[in-house]
This record gives C-alpha cells, sequence and structure tokens, in this order.
C-alpha cells in the first residue's frame, strides 16, 4: 500500500517520506479499513515535529482520524461487515504507531464506528479526536438540558462541534472567537451568543447574557491562557472541562477560588479515556448524526503525496475546521 511515514521527528516537508509499505492484515478483534480521507489534528503536526515526545517507534506512520470502508474482518469481529462505511478515532495512539496517513489501517474495532450514508468519507475524517472530545467534555459527568454552557474557540475543530452537540443536549450555548469570521461559524453551528474575546468584555457579556448568575459548564481550548477570565464567569457548582492549555502549560491554579464556588476541573486527552465513557460517545454521536443536519468543517484537502502541506497548513494556525488528506488519491 501507498503510505506516509517519518522515522524522526522535525519539519513535515523534511521527514515526511511518501512509499510503498506492507498492507496490514486484520488481526484478532481488528477490523482493516481502505481508507478514503485522513483527519489531520494539531496533536499530530505536534507528535512528528517532535514538540509532544521523541520518537515512540523506529517509524510512524502519522494522522489518528479517518474515514473509509471495511475491506477484511478480525477473528471474533461481530459488530462489522465487509462493505461497511466507517469512521475512526486514535488510530496513531495507544502503542500503535501506523495511523490514518495510508492507504489501509488495520484498527481493534472498539475504535471504529459506522457512517453514515449521508455523511462524506471528508466530513467523517473530521469527526474522530474532535467530535469525541467535544461529547467527552461536554456529558462526561452527566446531562446538560438545561444548563448554561460556554465554549471557548467555538469556530475551533472541537469547539465547533461542542457547540453543535450541546444545543443538542439540550444547553444554552456561549462561544467565544477571535474574528468576524469564526463568529459567523459558531452562530451556524447553533450558538446562542457569541463573543470576540480579541474586542470585547467577555466577563461582562456573559455575565450580562446569564443575568449575572455565570455558567454551569465550560469546555476549554486553553485552561491556563482564559483561566483568569474563566474563574469570573462560573457559576457555583460548576465546571471547566479542559482538553488544551497551549497559552499556559503549567499554569498556577488558584484552588480556593475554586473551592469557594465548588468549581470541578475535569481535565481529559481522550485516549486515557476509560472504554465505557468512549463507547458512550460513539452511540451518541451515532445518533446525533442521525437525528437532524449538522456541519463538518474541512479546511482544504490534499491528496496522500502531499501530507506534508496538510501538515503545514495545520502549522499556519489559520484554519477553520479539520485538514483533510484524501487517502485514494
Amino acid at each position: 500500500m501507498r503510505a506516509v511515514w517519518y522515522e524522526r521527528t522535525g519539519a513535515a516537508p523534511t521527514v515526511l517520506t511518501v512509499g510503498e509499505m506492507p498492507t496490514p492484515d486484520a488481526g484478532p478483534g481488528e477490523v482493516r479499513i481502505r481508507l478514503e480521507a485522513s483527519g489531520v489534528n494539531p496533536a499530530d503536526v505536534g507528535r512528528r515535529s517532535g514538540n509532544y515526545r521523541a520518537m515512540e517507534f523506529p517509524r510512524v506512520v502519522p494522522n489518528s482520524d479517518g474515514a473509509g470502508i471495511v475491506d477484511q474482518i478480525g477473528d471474533g469481529v461481530t459488530r462489522f461487515a465487509v462493505g461497511d462505511r466507517v469512521w475512526l478515532f486514535n488510530g496513531q495512539r495507544n502503542g500503535r504507531a501506523f495511523g490514518t496517513a495510508a492507504e489501509y489501517i488495520a484498527l481493534a474495532d472498539h475504535l471504529v464506528t459506522p457512517l453514515p450514508d449521508d455523511v462524506s468519507f471528508a466530513a467523517g475524517a473530521t469527526l474522530g479526536i474532535p467530535c469525541m472530545t467535544a461529547w467527552c467534555a461536554l456529558f462526561a459527568d452527566g446531562p446538560i438540558a438545561g444548563q448554561t454552557v460556554l465554549v471557548t474557540g467555538g469556530a475551533g475543530a472541537v469547539g465547533h462541534y461542542a457547540v453543535q452537540l450541546a444545543k443538542w443536549g439540550g444547553a444554552r450555548v456561549i462561544a467565544t472567537v477571535s474574528s468576524e469570521a469564526k463568529d459567523i461559524e459558531a452562530r451556524l453551528a447553533g450558538a446562542d451568543f457569541v463573543v470576540n474575546y480579541r474586542t470585547e468584555d467577555v466577563v461582562g457579556k456573559v455575565m450580562a447574557f446569564t443575568g449575572n448568575r455565570g455558567v454551569d459548564r465550560v469546555v476549554d481550548v486553553d485552561f491556563g491562557g482564559n483561566l483568569a477570565t474563566t474563574l469570573k464567569l462560573m457559576a457555583r457548582n460548576s465546571t471547566i472541562a479542559v482538553y488544551a492549555t497551549n497559552g499556559n502549560r503549567t499554569p498556577t491554579v488558584p484552588m480556593r477560588e475554586l473551592m469557594e464556588k465548588c468549581i470541578a476541573l475535569r481535565s481529559l486527552v481522550l485516549f486515557a479515556l476509560p472504554p465505557p465513557l468512549l463507547a458512550a460517545a460513539q452511540e451518541d454521536i451515532t445518533k446525533w448524526l442521525a437525528s437532524g443536519t449538522r456541519v463538518h468543517n474541512i479546511a482544504g484537502r490534499f491528496a496522500l503525496a502531499d501530507t506534508a502541506a496538510a501538515h503545514l497548513a495545520v502549522e499556519k494556525g489559520d484554519k477553520i475546521g479539520t485538514v483533510i488528506v484524501d487517502c485514494a488519491r
């Protein structure tokens, strides 16, 4: 099969190689997927660049999300059949070296989910880590119906899905954004109220919108960078769900302030979450996809041989949506 790999970390054009690798076979408990699309996440780029950690394997096929068609079933698998359309997450994680920047992937079936016929493979490849992370940040502690949820970075890959899922879950949703274009995207996702954190008073606007009560839950893209602001707009017995903290990776947490409002802090990274929670996320996302028209933002599409350019597009930092690699071209 054709695949893209790296054997040392560094700049994408320097370390990514396009070539032929053996096509994997589905082992026990696995399905093999003929990949149509691969989603590129910031974490995939960070791992390849060496910003996250040293090389874990002699060779890595990057990218953890994707979508395609099941073409081989391993022993013991009963959830899928050859020909099923599917999306997947955590392809290059959890002790796995080979991700979705390839024509095929063999993967444990619990990381694979049916893809509805009316969702394209490119759209399916945007689900994966962003949508799973959004669901877990929202629902890991129970239903959110009737709550007010603040999504920071409401036009980002995770944030955009968090806005849509929170509305589906019955919450009132506030989103913060950094531009007029992202304001439009957050509103298209269903946000009830949008605040531009670069030009507006986030605390004043949010507190006015909530009648000075504050918000029940924050889905936070930058815990350390946002913390000083976030603490001022939390309601009592509320929760901050954190999935990234790039603005300040070692923030000082003022525990007394959290304690006085009984604010719970939930930190999460998808590959470490318990399997029952991930299974609940997959089940709910399937229901959500079936219950209405959804917005799947695709920031750009690249051929498999142009995976380095796809990584550079993510690194640039101005994308709206997920960068997709078309594995079949």
